[in-house]
């Protein structure tokens, strides 16, 4: 059986609740289950924090045992060199994935620091994406 963890950065604890009308209506948890539902095969773990060093952290502890890491790291993935050189790090092959089309928003958010330390990027699907990154670690 395969591990894979979903990594979330700062604000998308409020997924389902923050901005429906950019990032949907349905919570994390409430997609976890549907997506373990839809995996029976796969043991899907979820993290989240708001705290950047915590994320470091969580990546380090489970990028040398988990068969991957779907990361979507907020704000984070444009400013933060840390975040890159841990994911870099970890033999852990990740998926990085934005509900929001990051290239339709804020010049600051068109380029990501994560991507490059990434298998892939997934943007603009919702948690769609979430589901595609999950497809393309098994």
């Amino acid at each position: 059986m395969k591990h894979i963890e979903i990594i979330n950065g700062p604000n998308l604890n409020l997924t389902g609740i923050r901005e429906p009308e950019v990032y949907g209506s349905t919570t994390m948890e409430e997609y976890i289950g549907s997506l373990s539902k839809q995996f029976p095969d796969v043991e899907i773990s979820y993290y989240q924090s708001n705290i950047e060093g915590e994320l470091i952290d969580r990546i380090q502890q489970v990028g040398f045992r988990y068969d991957g890491l779907i990361v979507n790291l907020g704000g984070y993935s444009h400013s933060s060199v840390a975040l890159r050189d841990a994911l870099l790090a970890v033999p852990a092959p990740k998926i990085e994935v934005h509900l929001s089309n990051i290239f339709a928003r804020e010049e600051y958010r068109h380029h990501s620091l994560i991507t490059s330390a990434c298998r892939g990027m997934i943007c603009g699907l919702g948690l769609l994406g979430y589901e595609m990154a999950l497809r393309s670690l098994i």
